[in-house]
């Protein structure tokens, strides 16, 4: 199906000359004079090799027909990471490559959105937020109360975050997974 340039968001798939690639970026551009444009960065699924192209804001842009399926995370192996379909239990390996840095932040049974294109999974998206537990921290000291003020910490998942002062080893807290950083304090 063709689509403006300007259409393109992160996460779709696009189909050049026949390639399957999966949008990184997108970005407008408009000048103030000119004609205003797209800068697409991509990765070609096939075989990850990236590429970055530049349309006119309404040049036509073939977006390949993929579907969106809810998996739960079951494990990874050597084979890659495997997920369950929550609607007919057949199960999927994801590449790794497919999942790249969101490989931390997978927990068991945890819901995720899987973009299929003829049965082969091209890309996924996990919840934007995700409980975790501190697992080595600086005690917190008496009297530091100044908002504002981080620590280091490393999380049970391996990943190192900030977090505020106030926060012990063995809190749990909610982490943003597009950058890792500290939202706040688990509410369980």
């Amino acid at each position: 199906m063709k689509v403006i340039a300007s259409s393109i968001r992160k996460g779709n798939i696009v189909d050049l000359d026949g390639k399957l690639y999966v949008v990184i970026s997108a970005e407008n551009f408009f000048p103030g004079k000119g004609t205003p444009t797209t800068q697409i960065d991509m990765r070609r699924i096939s075989d990850g090799v990236k590429t970055q192209m530049r349309y006119k804001t309404t040049e036509q842009v073939e977006r390949a027909h993929v579907e969106d399926h809810e998996f739960s995370y079951l494990y990874s192996d050597g084979d890659g990471f495997h997920f369950m379909n929550q609607e007919t239990f057949d199960q999927v390996a994801v590449p790794a490559d497919v999942v790249g840095d969101y490989d931390k932040y997978l927990q068991e049974g945890m819901i995720v959105s899987i973009a299929l294109h003829e049965a082969t999974p091209v890309s996924i998206d996990i919840p934007q937020k995700v409980t975790l537990e501190v697992v080595d921290t600086e005690p917190a000291m008496k009297g530091q109360t100044a908002s504002g003020s981080f620590k280091p910490a490393m999380l049970s998942n391996g990943v190192r975050t900030m977090v505020p002062t106030h926060i012990v080893t063995g809190t749990r807290i909610v982490v943003s997974t597009a950058d890792g950083s500290y939202v706040e304090r688990a509410k369980d």
